[in-house]
């Protein structure tokens, strides 16, 4: 370090939309610096002209800013969903934080901050992360990655985003990892310096560790999703610990809405008072807080439940339970010919039961249903008509059907749709989880067999999805009234509490050509100005050359 002031260069590649991106800068200005000496480094890759030019506005008041144009204007897909990225804007970025490093290093700086233009910071946090002296330590942010889910910080303790304690070769149960995953997220909200696996977004990185050669270039033999892993696997190879600072929480505008909070955040930091985490419902508080977890085993319960076909005959099949029940429930049109089988024939290690709308199937599916899960409980409904092209009266019909059979654990997947192998081990545990009532998991849409697509407009494997849902007796159940894409379940499912799961599910539907012609053709028949969807993935779906990535299990 100088023998004077700690010179620090605040660097960010920014592509922004005007309105966060000037809560951005008003925010750096609030930055105190003590003995601090602060130069900027921004990356001008705004695709919106009003963004370049708060920029440069920002520049010409101040001698201590370098501002370059990146010569890009790539668009950068988001909404108040989420945000869509794809590989090339991915290591573009990774190429901008590199420049940003290079450019420390040869002019002496003493740390680097890197920091995405998303975040409000606290006024105490440059100096506050600097006197910690630590080589790589990130501020923490918190984030709803759905808008209906749990808060999570931005850090993680080992592989993409797994945050729970794991020490090298552990086993875990599932409800050890749920266990470990709720102390994580209690710690996490006590302001304190705690070490993690990955960090990002609001990085403070010493010259010490820039020297010994940390960068965001990928690492060939890793596949890891987005340019913070890499940096982290890196630093960890380097023998740099990485670290989390809790005393100062940024605020994360990840959506538009999200600006309605920057006027509190801004009379909470100006009150000298460091925000914690945005408020959680009691019951997520409880779940963050909780040091165990505490497992009701069901006591044995038997029943028949009958199985109906539309011609009126019905059958009762005796099985014993001896945990809590899982009622497999699924939608079927014309799915003999395809994965029908070999999902059902998976699904049977598990299930205890089946519910089953056959959609005015002209096939032999509704036989398969029946064949496949010989000896297991199957409660079939067949319409004559179909009643997908009003989406919300067949799920509703689904859900409602559900219901008739006293369910307690319900998991919804269409017939093209199966977990991993590993799925038929850990549902055993999940299910008798008190805790959680709800598991989201991420889906991976399949091309061909053994490869899933992965561009700009087929990424769901990196968000994660209700599946499993408990159902409570005295929860009232409100649903997305929306002719198409109105989901599977009802929309407030996230008001209970919920879980994400490592596990993943394999959609095959679209791993076929003729298949996805199919789909094609039918969803711009029902929606061809992408007024429920998103008309550009709908045109994606025929690219004869998509981006794949190889599947391993």
């Amino acid at each position: 370090m100088s023998e004077n002031k700690p010179r620090i260069l605040l660097g960010s590649p920014i592509h922004q939309k005007p309105l966060i991106l000037r809560q951005f800068l008003d925010s750096l200005l609030r930055l105190k610096r003590n003995d601090l000496e602060l130069d900027f480094y921004f990356i001008d890759d705004n695709e919106d002209e009003r963004s370049s030019l708060l920029l440069q506005e920002f520049k010409e008041t101040r001698n201590n800013i370098l501002l370059h144009s990146s010569g890009f204007r790539d668009t950068y897909i988001r909404n108040d969903s989420t945000h869509y990225w794809n590989s090339e804007l991915v290591w573009k970025v990774a190429n901008f934080k590199n420049t940003i490093i290079r450019h420390a290093e040869t002019f002496g700086y003493d740390y680097l901050f890197l920091i995405d233009s998303d975040l409000i910071l606290y006024p105490e946090t440059l100096v506050h992360l600097v006197s910690a002296e630590k080589d790589i330590i990130s501020e923490v942010f918190w984030t709803r990655w759905q808008p209906e889910s749990m808060l999570q910080p931005q850090v993680w303790m080992h592989d993409e985003y797994n945050q729970w304690e794991l020490l090298p070769g552990e086993q875990l149960r599932p409800e050890e990892i749920q266990s470990r995953f709720h102390e994580f997220l209690a710690k996490l909200q006590l302001p304190g310096i705690y070490e993690v696996g990955g960090l990002g977004a609001c990085t403070l990185i010493s010259r010490q560790a820039i020297i010994s050669g940390i960068s965001y270039n990928p690492i060939k033999n890793i596949s890891y999703w987005g340019e913070d892993r890499h940096f982290c696997i890196r630093a960890a190879a380097l023998g740099i610990p990485l670290f989390v600072d809790t005393y100062y929480p940024a605020l994360h505008l990840y959506r538009d809405s999200d600006l309605s909070k920057v006027e509190d955040f801004i009379k909470q930091t100006t009150a000298n008072k460091a925000p914690l985490v945005e408020s959680m419902s009691e019951r997520e508080s409880e779940l963050a807080e909780s040091n165990s977890i505490s497992v009701d085993l069901a006591t044995e319960k038997q029943g028949d439940i009958p199985i109906k076909s539309d011609p009126g005959t019905i059958q009762t099949v005796p099985r014993t339970i001896k945990r809590p029940k899982l009622t497999l429930s699924m939608v079927v049109k014309n799915e003999s010919p395809r994965f029908l089988r070999q999902v059902l024939e998976e699904h049977r290690k598990y299930i205890d039961e089946a519910v089953i709308i056959d959609d005015g199937s002209t096939d032999d599916t509704a036989a398969v249903c029946l064949e496949a899960l010989q000896g297991i409980p199957v409660h079939l409904v067949h319409n004559t008509h179909s009643k997908f092209s009003n989406e919300i009266e067949l799920r509703k019909q689904q859900w409602e059907e559900v219901l008739k059979t006293n369910p307690e654990w319900i998991l919804n997947l269409d017939g093209d749709e199966l977990f991993e192998a590993r799925f038929a081990q850990e549902i055993q545990s999940m299910l008798q989880e008190s805790q959680v009532d709800l598991y989201c998991f991420r889906l991976y849409d399949f091309w061909n067999e053994e490869y899933y697509r992965e561009d700009t407009y087929w990424r769901s494997h990196l968000s994660y999805r209700p599946f499993l849902l408990r159902y409570r007796k005295d929860f009232n159940y409100v649903w997305n009234e929306s002719p198409q894409h109105c989901g599977r379940l009802p929309q407030n499912i996230f008001e209970l509490p919920h879980q994400l799961s490592d596990l993943r599910l394999k959609h095959l539907g679209w791993s076929k050509a003729e298949f996805r012609l199919e789909k094609y053709l039918r969803y711009m028949q029902l929606d061809p100005d992408g007024q429920y969807g998103w008309k550009e993935q709908y045109l994606s779906i025929l690219e004869e050359q998509p981006h794949l990535v190889p599947w391993v299990e």
